[in-house]
């Protein structure tokens, strides 16, 4: 078996383990030894196994002269678990192939030269351009400490996420209404407006995603002024927990209802022009523990976090009707004075979901 086709055994289970393991990385191993995969693992549940814990206990003494295959460098420090890298060496492994070495500060290299001061023949980068895709969210949560913002919207094919009289209720079909609901999955935090939550009172609860995250998704109300009451959909903490982000502009009485309702509430600067500082709400969520924040807000939230360039990614469910010039537009900020000072962002993805296209983007300028 060669090494790419190992690696990308180790990547699919790694990627198998993603709903369930935030904070830590969804990491992927596989022991190969005479040509046959002996064991195969992935990141438990924190404070469980991590990837090559699992993979060499299902390999047993085969794991002795085997070669291991990991998407992300083998941890070297003694956390809720021991360090992978010394059980790696006790378990008599030959060579050990990493996708990418880990960002965290607590390893950072520290892993790879273990195993090599352990006279174990390392390899480092085969499957990285997939393996930093897949981990995109956690590597960029340890590279800055903020949370991977995955910005979401539906509109129609001229930009329009509402009609003249604000209506948008099923402008997507429900295959990309299901579709939006496994982002919602791979996401720890949910992130919407004030203005949005008043309008929509929405849920903001993952439905039919398979497999269920392991644990519901913080639902995150930005209300700089304490706009929206404590009532509603919103606030029934039965469903999912709730964070209101505020700022010192938010009167008592509604800081004590959000609080009374079940809400955890945080206050962070105010952004110049008026909302709460975006910037700061993604850092505090990364404080947190969450990896990826999806921002389902409206057209004026979409609209600020693309002119502060805070997206890592953006999705776009394109229904295909147009809704006009009075239809409400679907990123709202005032934009640059010329084509040349534009943002500018590349397609990494399209696909047909029924009636509809979901395209995705990361910026031009990211790696």
């Amino acid at each position: 078996m060669r090494d790419d086709q190992a690696m990308e055994q180790a990547l699919d289970a790694g990627a198998s383990a993603r709903r369930r393991t935030a904070p830590n990385p969804w990491v992927g191993c596989v022991l190969v030894r005479d040509g046959e995969i002996v064991g195969r693992g992935a990141t438990e549940p924190p404070g469980r196994a991590h990837a090559e814990a699992g993979a060499l206990h299902q390999a047993g003494d085969r794991a002795r002269g085997a070669t291991a295959y990991v998407t992300l460098e083998p941890c070297s420090f003694h956390g809720r678990t021991p360090p992978c890298a010394g059980a790696l060496i006790d378990a008599g492994v030959s060579r050990v192939v990493v996708a990418l070495e880990d960002p965290d500060s607590r390893v950072a290299g520290r892993g790879i030269a273990q195993l090599r001061d352990a006279g174990i023949d390392v390899t480092v980068g085969v499957g990285a351009e997939r393996g930093a895709r897949d981990l995109a969210p956690y590597l960029h949560h340890r590279r800055t400490g903020r949370a991977f913002v995955v910005a979401k919207v539906a509109s129609s094919i001229d930009g329009r996420v509402a009609a003249a009289d604000g209506s948008s209720q099923w402008l997507t079909s429900a295959a990309a209404r299901a579709n939006a609901h496994e982002l919602r999955a791979d996401s720890q935090a949910i992130v919407v407006g004030s203005g949005t939550a008043l309008a929509d009172r929405p849920r903001l609860t993952v439905r039919d995603a398979q497999p269920a995250p392991a644990h519901a998704p913080v639902r995150v109300l930005l209300d700089a002024r304490g706009r929206v009451p404590a009532t509603g959909p919103l606030f029934d903490t039965e469903l999912a927990p709730t964070l209101v982000v505020t700022t010192t502009a938010a009167p008592p009485a509604a800081v004590d209802a959000w609080r009374a309702a079940g809400a955890k509430v945080e206050s962070v600067a105010p952004a110049p022009g008026g909302g709460v500082d975006l910037a700061e709400t993604f850092a505090l969520l990364g404080r947190e523990g969450v990896l990826q924040v999806l921002l389902e807000g409206g057209g004026a939230l979409l609209g600020a976090v693309t002119a502060a360039g805070l997206a890592q990614r953006v999705v776009v469910y394109v229904a295909p009707l147009a809704l006009g010039t009075r239809g409400t537009p679907s990123f709202a900020f005032p934009g640059p004075e010329s084509l040349d000072a534009a943002r500018r962002y590349r397609l990494t993805d399209v696909r047909q979901l029924g009636p509809d296209a979901r395209l995705d983007y990361e910026p031009a300028e990211a790696g």
